[in-house]
């Protein structure tokens, strides 16, 4: 019965994304027009390959973003490393992560936007590149891709693998559905305890499972705009720094609030608030200012930086940025009931973490950290004021031992991931004669 529901959800999706393939070369011709799309490339996302298959066996991963490809960038080059003659395919979908791959990843790899999951666009893609084995990082899954590449024998993995408990709950909705696509995939590496209890609840075969860690505690830092972190360290020389980072509705006041304490007691205290939605910036804005803060919006020019007491960061992509600048950084949606944001970030970027109680996304992580004395929870404003003087006296000597502290604690955890990803793929590889499926129609 479950799989008799798993197959008509799936074909009803099927259906309706088939009935809007028609539009879809439309809406991204007018979305390069308007540069959120690449201009010269954007038909990658329609199956139309940019680049020629590499000879011999292929191994295809993908990942998202610019924060999964970070994750992956040093397990990519140890692939490399291993298999010399292997032809890597890495995809991802947003520029920002189109322009990183070109300078992280190694010269063997070949980059590709992925293609959207219409029936053309998953034949076309499959036709030209062939993978002899499809690794996909975390949790995002596009149902004709992963059906059409199992349909063609292509051993799948599923490594990094993070379902947190919302996304556990939204995925049951979907069960058969859920269950059906994980069962495509021939092994799956979790994160942690928590993702790994959640995948066996939504349906995955506990033989296909393995608890192995997060590739993200030893990802790679963000990438930085250098000329600008110079300008601003000019501009704000020698002014003690503090970040809010993705913060949502509902706690600014308390960050407000923290940050005019601790500034009686640290004159010059800047605070970076970086919200998690930037749309959200003039209402920001609006709310510091009627707390008798002075500000500036990076995304608008409004206001004096060099005299702000809050440098409003309404901005996207630049989060490496802001990690950068701050030795202190209280990650958001932690203080409300949003689950908390990852912690990794700003650890690999050498930022000292706070966070408030909420932290349940991320429940093992933040444990381990706070345990070690590598990352500080506060539960309120009272707390988050008392900590920032602490970590930033004396040029910020405790933030900076914190941050070590914290990097040095994932370091060792990262290391074991990336070698059981490693593994995984490998083992996959030898599995395959590296033969190639024939090409199915358009």
């Amino acid at each position: 019965m479950q799989q008799a529901i798993g197959a008509l959800i799936l074909a009803l999706y099927l259906g309706l994304t088939a009935l809007a393939a028609p539009l879809v070369r439309w809406i991204l011709a007018r979305r390069a027009e308007m540069g959120r799309e690449d201009p010269l490339r954007w038909r990658e996302k329609l199956g139309v390959a940019g680049a020629v298959r590499p000879e011999g066996q292929l191994l295809w991963l993908h990942a998202a973003s610019v924060g999964e490809l970070l994750s992956v960038a040093s397990l990519v080059q140890a692939l490399a490393k291993a298999r010399p003659s292997l032809g890597i395919l890495v995809t991802t979908s947003t520029i920002t992560s189109a322009k990183l791959a070109a300078t992280r990843l190694p010269a063997q790899v070949v980059h590709q936007y992925l293609p959207l999951d219409t029936p053309r666009a998953v034949t076309r893609f499959l036709n030209h590149w062939h993978p002899d084995v499809a690794v996909w990082v975390e949790s995002e899954f596009w149902p004709r891709l992963i059906e059409a590449t199992a349909a063609r024998g292509v051993p799948m993995l599923l490594v990094n693998a993070r379902v947190s408990d919302r996304s556990a709950r939204r995925w049951r909705r979907m069960g058969a559905l859920a269950q059906r696509l994980l069962a495509h995939f021939s092994h799956v590496l979790a994160q942690d305890a928590q993702s790994a209890r959640n995948l066996l609840a939504i349906g995955l075969d506990p033989q296909r499972l393995t608890r192995a860690g997060s590739l993200k505690e030893s990802a790679t830092p963000l990438p930085v705009d250098a000329a600008e972190r110079a300008r601003l360290l000019t501009l704000w020389s020698g002014r003690p720094r503090w970040l809010a980072a993705s913060t949502h509705a509902g706690e600014e006041a308390a960050v407000f609030a923290a940050h005019r304490t601790a500034a009686a007691a640290m004159p010059g205290l800047l605070l970076i608030l970086a919200p998690r939605h930037p749309i959200r910036g003039p209402a920001l804005a609006g709310e510091a200012r009627a707390a008798g803060l002075r500000v500036a919006e990076r995304s608008s020019g409004a206001g004096d930086p060099a005299q702000a007491e809050v440098y409003l960061a309404d901005t996207l992509g630049e989060m490496g940025l802001w990690f950068d600048l701050a030795p202190v950084a209280f990650l958001g949606g932690s203080l409300v009931a949003v689950g908390g944001h990852n912690p990794y970030e700003p650890i690999a970027q050498g930022a000292a973490v706070l966070h408030g109680a909420n932290v349940g996304n991320f429940r093992e992580v933040y444990a381990r950290l706070d345990a070690a004395g590598a990352a500080l929870a506060v539960a309120d404003a009272t707390a988050l004021a008392a900590a920032l003087p602490q970590l930033l006296a004396n040029d910020a000597a405790a933030a900076r031992a914190q941050a070590q502290a914290a990097r040095a604690l994932l370091a060792e955890a990262g290391e074991g991931a990336e070698a059981a990803a490693l593994a995984a793929m490998l083992a996959a590889l030898d599995a395959t004669s590296g033969s190639k499926p024939g090409a199915m129609p358009l």
